[in-house]
């Protein structure tokens, strides 16, 4: 079936010579949808599509993209403005205007794990004239703005009446400096230069600042194994190979038509258990099988060079004011006979442990069957599911089919916006105890206030054992010679295509 965009733009080939960028990805996304999915094969493309009125810049900080400056808050922190750029376009010829971004805030708050997130504390989003947003919260909420940067499970805006539309997103229309075409199952989706995209003036930095569309169109290709996207990139097939194994490195820079981009920071890979049913409800449990983990073999395993990964118990590195060592006595414990002995002093009878993971993403699969030996020899009756990583998205969220799933999660400079933080996300953890900290991060008035809270949280997650995180790791994209990236290009987590161009 054929995905096409049905608005007013028809995208129709010229005599003229086309240049497409050909990007080789790890597979098919699960859907285009911004909003619906934090997966990162979504974000990736989306961004590209829809984008939000804020974006993070090369620092991490937080910068205006569709809003036209820092939103404006009131002095008691329950009223934040929010003024719009004039002008800017969407792909079916609309102007954006005020309703636009209601409706799809409105809808964010609906169908995102972050917008769900955010829901109990927003009392009501209006237009106060056609470029000013009024979001009005039944409470402080500190991290608000940094919650509409995200480019997973994104505040996406699109036109009013396809925002307001009932069931799945099946229309595209964004404003960036892309627009999608047609999405040919297993074959690519196709991406066309928008020619009324309405830039921002600033210099590129990160994903904030000018993004011009310097090629005519983006093929986004679905190739599942990272050795055939290797073989692809240095063949001259693909121009971006995403996702590399760590140990292509050496090949791509004794290639001579390609060179490679370490992506960090990165990501941090994570096993999330699910805490609503099943053995791994019962936190004594999954604390038993924290215990068992020798994540420095699973490191090795997925990554293999040590450029790639560093062993860290804080959730977020040194320097960032987030960074804390609590609960990290319970890091990388690797120690099966400790885990035994907590296993043996929970009701565990032998029921199966059904960990899903993918081969797509193969450092995740070696890091998965590292962790499945160790949890086996502790005592657990693991089942290691492999599946697609579009059925391994879907699967997570019937409650019932799973104990566990390895995914990864992107570097996120709030750390409130996790969707196992931010609400109970796939694996259902809610808790008092949570929420009260939740609280104290979202009412504090100043930075250190909510690092404090935040490392009550880190350390409720070490001793409840909600999430495993393995470490940091660093990613790898190849990149062809003969793709020009402007000075500020820099890879990021969810990838970027704009200012790049083909020769």
């Amino acid at each position: 079936m054929v995905l096409a965009l049905a608005a007013v733009m028809l995208w129709i080939p010229t005599a003229a010579a086309q240049s497409t960028l050909r990007v080789a990805t790890i597979g098919e996304p699960p859907m285009l949808d911004p909003m619906a999915t934090t997966a990162v094969s979504t974000g990736s493309i989306a961004q590209h599509i829809f984008e939000t009125l804020y974006v993070t810049d090369g620092n991490w900080d937080i910068a205006p993209m569709l809003a036209a400056d820092l939103p404006q808050l009131s002095a008691d922190g329950l009223s934040v403005t929010i003024p719009l750029r004039d002008g800017v376009r969407f792909h079916d010829g609309s102007v954006m205007d005020a309703d636009d971004v209601v409706a799809s805030l409105q809808r964010w708050l609906e169908v995102s794990t972050r917008g769900g997130g955010i829901a109990p504390f927003v009392e009501s989003i209006s237009a106060s004239d056609p470029l000013t947003v009024e979001i009005v919260l039944n409470q402080r909420y500190a991290p608000l703005t940094a919650y509409l940067t995200a480019n997973t499970a994104a505040a996406a805006i699109m036109p009013a009446e396809i925002a307001s539309a009932e069931g799945p997103l099946d229309t595209y229309v964004g404003t960036g400096p892309f627009s999608f075409v047609e999405w040919r199952p297993d074959r690519y989706i196709r991406l066309a230069a928008f020619d009324d995209y309405s830039a921002r003036s600033e210099p590129s930095d990160g994903y904030s600042g000018e993004r011009k569309a310097t090629v005519d169109e983006i093929q986004f290709i679905p190739v599942p194994d990272a050795n055939t996207r290797l073989a692809g990139l240095v063949g001259g097939e693909y121009h971006f190979a995403e996702g590399l194994n760590t140990e292509s490195i050496d090949r791509i820079r004794t290639s001579g038509v390609a060179q490679a981009d370490v992506i960090e920071p990165f990501a941090y890979p994570v096993m999330i258990f699910n805490t609503v049913e099943g053995a791994a409800v019962d936190p004594d449990v999954r604390v038993a099988m924290q215990a068992a983990l020798d994540l420095e073999a699973m490191m090795i395993a997925g990554l293999g060079l040590p450029e790639f990964y560093r062993l860290e118990g804080s959730w977020y590195p040194e320097g960032s004011p987030f960074y804390t060592t609590a609960g990290t006595d319970r890091y990388n414990e690797a120690d099966v006979p400790l885990a035994s002995q907590l296993l043996a002093a929970t009701g565990y009878d032998g029921e199966p442990i059904r960990i899903l993971t993918s081969q797509q993403y193969p450092f995740l699969y070696r890091m998965s069957v590292v962790a499945a030996d160790n949890l086996a020899e502790a005592g657990f009756n693991v089942d290691l599911q492999v599946l697609e990583w579009a059925t391994l998205t879907s699967v997570r969220g019937d409650i019932s089919a799973w104990e566990a799933y390895w995914t990864y999660g992107s570097f996120n400079p709030e750390p409130t916006s996790y969707s196992f933080i931010v609400g109970p996300g796939a694996g259902g953890w809610t808790s008092d105890e949570k929420s009260a900290i939740l609280d104290e991060m979202n009412s504090a008035l100043t930075t250190a206030e909510r690092a404090a809270a935040w490392a009550k949280m880190q350390e409720l997650m070490y001793r409840t054992a909600p999430v495993i995180r393995v470490g940091e790791m660093y990613g790898l994209t190849g990149r062809s010679n003969d793709v020009t990236v402007p000075e500020s290009y820099r890879s990021l987590p969810v990838a970027y295509y704009w200012n790049v161009s083909v020769h």
